[in-house]
């Protein structure tokens, strides 16, 4: 049991190693020549690297032993429902949480909320993220229910997009692409990826390399859509 659960953790090892070595001599030229930090300071980070190491390792680890095969396997078994249309909001429910639960989220709001002085409550701009995925991943098992191209949803996702730019706040704007980049973050891409091949791969008349991927596309689509929106929402009624 020991050796299925660490099989292969010696090259997960090596290769967030070749990921991170990189960024820590980065951080050692810029400390010598610029940042000059104390040695009470440089210890904390350096120490920071290290839990950053073993996180990440460990949860690369816990994706391939737990995520992608529990995620296409459920996708197996949510396929074969006789009631189809129940995978749309168990979809929602899937894609809510599995944004709202996304580290890389928690960061941006963190930081959102830091700069913006609380002008932009916490909770609100999650809710508002998380809303957005669990939309997407809804509209994807449409997509795969249905089987039709994923260029119905992106191309006038993002021409709705630049039409919601124009006028809006630079602030909004900003935030509603970082956070297309980063809801794609572990959570999403490895879980409900998976979760989407196993579904078209039991469904009839799909292909899981055609219907099972694009879903990652339409998920970096949701947030911006979902962030521009709410910026019109504040400026309509200044921040209320």
């Amino acid at each position: 049991m020991s050796n299925e659960i660490w099989g292969g953790f010696t090259s997960v090892l090596f290769d967030v190693a070749l990921a991170l070595i990189p960024l820590l001599l980065f951080f050692c030229i810029f400390q010598l020549f610029f940042l000059k930090l104390k040695t009470r300071k440089v210890i904390d980070t350096l120490v920071g690297f290290a839990l950053t190491y073993l996180g990440l390792s460990l949860f690369l680890q816990g994706v391939n032993i737990g995520f992608l095969p529990v995620g296409e396997m459920m996708g197996e078994q949510m396929g074969q429902l006789e009631q189809t249309w129940l995978l749309v909001p168990i979809g929602f429910v899937l894609g809510f949480f599995a944004a709202y639960a996304e580290p890389a989220v928690t960061v941006l709001i963190h930081q959102v909320d830091k700069v913006s002085g609380g002008y932009i409550p916490k909770q609100l701009l999650l809710y508002t993220i998380s809303i957005g995925v669990g939309l997407s991943i809804a509209l994807s098992m449409v997509k795969v229910l249905v089987g039709f191209s994923i260029w119905y949803y992106v191309l006038p996702g993002y021409l709705l997009v630049f039409i919601l730019t124009r006028g809006s706040s630079k602030l909004f704007t900003a935030i509603a692409f970082d956070s297309g980049g980063i809801v794609t973050g572990p959570m999403i891409a490895t879980f409900m990826l998976a979760m989407f091949v196993g579904i078209a791969s039991v469904t009839e008349g799909r292909d899981p390399l055609i219907d099972g991927f694009g879903m990652i596309a339409l998920v970096a689509l949701a947030p911006i859509l979902s962030v521009l929106i709410l910026g019109k929402l504040f400026q309509q009624t200044g921040g209320r």
